[in-house]
């Protein structure tokens, strides 16, 4: 077995230029020992030509090429069952890796033996950091706070905004419930002790699940901002549509399954549920009639 610090998974689904363009980033500013697999999820756009032409010569690159849209879930775990690292980080195709973040990320990870999970700051095209690199699970009580904009109007405010944390600096180091899967690197051993990412979930929800499986083993999840990626959020959703839209509200139930049901009555799930079913049936039918605009104005 080679001795590897760190396998970096990307799993790509036509993101061919923005794919490319996060190896490149990585192979110019990351000094280590590491390895790298990219799991294609059946992509239409010659993701796997261009990774065959460009990338498949260096000696710790690795394909894996598959016939059918697996997820994100299932497409990780396949890389992750073979790799050699001692950590393992996920970081999406629609990134930009900046300095020698992942290894700043992996020394802060290694220098204690309680922490299991560690992200990096993510922030958005403009520089603003994108809240999901740092949260806590999420409440009912947290995501009426969220939904009806008490969040965002009271964001230096503890009690409003512990599901985003936005009343901590971005450049504190803090402990949390999970940080963001565009950038989640975890311990191969915690990894032996909790098993792999849920593949219930197809492309939401699973890494939350993951962290959340962590902490419960005892490990500390910890946001550590001693570098940022650029995250271009949501471009392999955007070609989903509809599907992307459904997969996010039924990874919210899976999620509320797994870690609230049990602690709430008969009432408060079924407004939960009904909540979610409701938000993700308006969404669902945005997106379709955006999409039917879109195809009107091209013909």
């Amino acid at each position: 077995m080679q001795n590897i610090d760190i396998s970096i998974i990307i799993v790509n689904w036509n993101a061919k230029e923005l794919l490319r363009n996060c190896l490149n980033s990585v192979y110019d500013n990351t000094k280590g020992n590491y390895e790298i697999y990219v799991v294609d999820n059946n992509s239409s756009d010659d993701s796997c030509e261009m990774l065959k032409n460009e990338f498949l010569s260096k000696d710790n690159f690795h394909l894996i090429e598959n016939k059918d849209n697996k997820g994100f879930a299932s497409a990780n775990n396949q890389a992750i069952k073979i790799c050699n690292g001692k950590a393992v980080l996920l970081l999406n195709p629609d990134t930009l890796v900046s300095s020698n973040v992942i290894f700043d990320v992996y020394n802060c990870l290694f220098n204690d033996k309680k922490i299991g999970v560690a992200g990096c700051k993510v922030l958005n095209t403009d520089g603003t950091l994108q809240l999901a690199c740092r949260r806590m699970a999420p409440r009912p009580l947290d995501a009426f706070y969220k939904l009806f904009g008490i969040s965002k109007l009271m964001k230096d405010n503890e009690k409003f905004t512990k599901y985003n944390l936005t009343y901590v600096s971005e450049e504190e180091f803090c402990d949390v419930d999970s940080v963001s899967g565009a950038f989640l690197m975890m311990k191969k051993e915690v990894i032996d002790k909790i098993g792999y990412l849920d593949e219930t979930f197809f492309m939401y929800g699973e890494e939350m699940d993951w962290c959340m499986r962590a902490k419960k083993e005892g490990y500390l999840v910890r946001y550590c901002p001693v570098g940022s990626i650029i995250h271009y959020k949501g471009e392999s959703s955007k070609q989903l549509g509809v599907k992307a839209t459904y997969e996010f509200y039924r990874a919210m139930i899976i999620f509320y399954n797994k870690y609230n049901k049990s602690e709430h009555n008969f009432i408060v799930n079924f407004v939960v549920y009904v909540g979610i079913t409701l938000l993700g049936c308006i969404n669902i039918l945005k997106n379709a009639i955006v999409k039917e605009k879109r195809v009107g104005s091209k013909g």
